[in-house]
């Protein structure tokens, strides 16, 4: 038990303390961990003497921290609790405390590389019958290999900021497009893994390794233009309908605080190569939640994600390419069984086919702007307690001429 007495019983208890970086009174922005409704202050920890990091935790993201790798990790982690549990400790520590309200979160990372996959087979199919009607849902490759594309790292950005309805070429059912903004504007609620300690050209990761490399997750928004995207996909797949906005949370859990979560996946069938043979085959039991201007309207379950974490990192790198700290790595969008449970609108209203019809009595396909979307979510801690992983919060702004 913590010596902070809001902790009890908080998601954001000691046995979750997410890392995040935070801007407080005209300082720039400074490492912390979250714990209950405050930030302990790490990079006054570290000035302070508290915790031994070599300087990592006094920089501006936590990418010099992420390079130390998993034994530095869990040795922080355990000083942090001790600090926060220890009465001793609590004199010296109290003044660190920030409230949340006196802070502005900032983007945690320095993305090297960001990778978005393709691995519920939940959402795969859906959207392979609205964009394929009367063919196969799924591509032949899909059970073979976690599908994924490369983004672009420029444009992840933190929760809170706004997003410009993105312009592209639009298709017209003509054959010839017209250039304007996307009117199908959606969502994609996603978690992505953040990497630690890199690798050399050449050297792939194995499905054992995920925890070696892998410091923990967030929760992403990768937006996507629909329409921009249906006229350019083919065939090379993504790319302007996506690359113009990715949204992230600002807390960043490790994988230590999720040891209770990790459940059976869905088993492969047909079997996989050897080299995405993960033996556990386990996933992560998250809960997400979809907020659209304030009404839940979708509860997606990680659980159902047929690609693993593991088998998404070992495919990533079996080529031989390279990690670099600060690499993200997304799951493709999250969706379930149910309506209720897709991660993106597209589903939700079906290809725009099914209007929803908000609390306020509005009716939405798509996006409108001044639409605000929040996606939150939960994971199951030890002895019954919850960690919160957080949110992830977007606005849209009207689209700017070209």
């Amino acid at each position: 038990m913590s010596w902070l007495t809001a902790a009890a019983g908080s998601p954001y208890g000691i046995h979750n303390l997410p890392y995040g970086v935070f801007a407080h009174a005209g300082r720039p922005a400074r490492i912390g961990v979250r714990i209950a409704d405050a930030v302990l202050d790490l990079a006054g920890a570290e000035e302070a003497g508290l915790i031994l990091a070599g300087g990592a935790l006094r920089e501006p993201t936590l990418n010099a921290f992420l390079a130390l790798g998993r034994p530095q990790w869990t040795a922080v982690r355990h000083r942090i609790v001790e600090l926060l549990t220890e009465p001793e400790h609590e004199a010296a520590v109290r003044p660190l405390l920030i409230p949340l309200t006196e802070v502005a979160l900032r983007l945690p990372i320095e993305v090297a590389d960001y990778v978005d996959f393709y691995s519920s087979e939940q959402h795969a199919s859906n959207v392979g019958q609205i964009f394929r009607p009367g063919q196969p849902a799924l591509p032949p490759n899909w059970k073979h290999l976690p599908i994924g594309y490369h983004g672009r790292a420029g444009t992840v950005v933190v929760s809170d900021t706004p997003v410009v309805r993105p312009c592209g070429q639009l298709p017209t059912g003509a054959g010839t497009p017209v250039f304007g903004p996307s009117g199908k504007l959606d969502i994609e609620a996603e978690v992505g893994f953040v990497v630690g300690p890199g690798t050399r050209l050449g050297e792939p990761v194995g499905v054992a390794d995920l925890h070696d490399h892998v410091f923990g997750l967030l929760l992403v928004n990768d937006w996507s233009a629909r329409d921009i995207q249906a006229w350019e996909y083919q065939p090379l797949g993504p790319f302007l309908g996506k690359s113009f906005a990715t949204s992230v949370s600002p807390w960043l859990v490790p994988l230590d605080a999720l040891a209770d979560a990790w459940v059976p996946a869905p088993v492969p069938e047909p079997p996989v190569l050897d080299y995405l043979r993960d033996v556990p085959h386990l996933g992560l039991d998250l809960r997400l939640a979809v907020d659209w201007n304030g009404d839940r309207v979708s509860e997606p379950p990680f659980a159902t994600m047929y690609w693993t974490p593991a088998q998404q990192l070992a495919h990533l790198t079996v080529n031989g390419a390279t990690l670099r700290t600060g690499d993200l790595f997304a799951s493709g969008t999250v969706s379930g069984p149910r309506r209720d449970q897709v991660g993106s609108f597209l589903e939700l209203t079906w290809g725009g086919r099914e209007p929803l019809t908000l609390s306020d009595g509005s009716t939405r396909t798509f996006l409108a702007d001044g639409d605000t979307v929040t996606i939150s979510g939960t994971a199951p801690g030890p002895d019954g307690t919850t960690v919160g992983l957080g949110a992830v919060t977007g606005t849209v702004r009207p689209a700017r001429a070209a």
